[in-house]
């Protein structure tokens, strides 16, 4: 069943890339975009979107897939999905959407908060899972293209694990240790 689930929408992100570059194409072409907006870094055409984000959407949702079956030591149906995910996918894509929104309006400011207050949420928050990294690329597409999210996300979402899965514990470990030397104080 789930199968069928990660099918429709990796159909239904394909069908969604290729009619952004089939309309880009008949008006005024495809656009390339520079590594961090500067014209002296290699440009990546959006055309490589069309390829990377039908094989990403069907990899991660393998991801999710699978970490549902461990969760929920059965096998999961689009029925059953786990608001965790579903919250995670939502707030990563509108996340996404509004980040791209301010850096196409101009404002550099905003985004760079934006992305400067993920790191301080990765310490509370596993937004380096396959939900969240699906919804922030898929967000950021439009303005972006396919391959800079996909790049970027990458790297971002490699920081954040090592921020929720090594540093967190290691504070977390720190704190447990003073709080428990000053209660035995007293």
């Amino acid at each position: 069943m789930f199968f069928r689930y990660r099918l429709f929408l990796t159909a239904l992100i394909t069908v969604a890339i290729w009619s952004l570059l089939t309309w880009d194409y008949y008006h005024g072409g495809v656009p390339s975009h520079h590594l961090l907006a500067r014209n002296d870094l290699p440009a990546f055409s959006n055309w490589w979107g069309g390829l990377l984000l039908p094989l990403l959407t069907w990899f991660l949702l393998y991801r999710i897939q699978k970490r549902m079956g461990s969760d929920n030591e059965k096998k999961p149906s689009p029925s059953s999905i786990p608001n965790t995910i579903l919250y995670g996918f939502i707030s990563a894509l509108l996340f996404g959407i509004v980040l791209s929104t301010f850096f196409t309006l101009g404002n550099k400011d905003i985004p760079f908060y934006m992305m400067m207050s993920l790191f301080a949420a990765a310490l509370f928050f596993p937004i380096y899972r396959a939900d969240c990294f699906l919804g922030f690329v898929i967000g950021m597409t439009f303005t972006f293209g396919g391959v800079l999210p996909i790049g970027i996300g990458t790297i971002l979402a490699l920081i954040w694990a090592v921020l929720f899965l090594l540093i967190r514990p290691a504070i977390l470990w720190v704190l447990t240790k003073l709080i428990n030397l000053i209660t035995t104080k007293k």
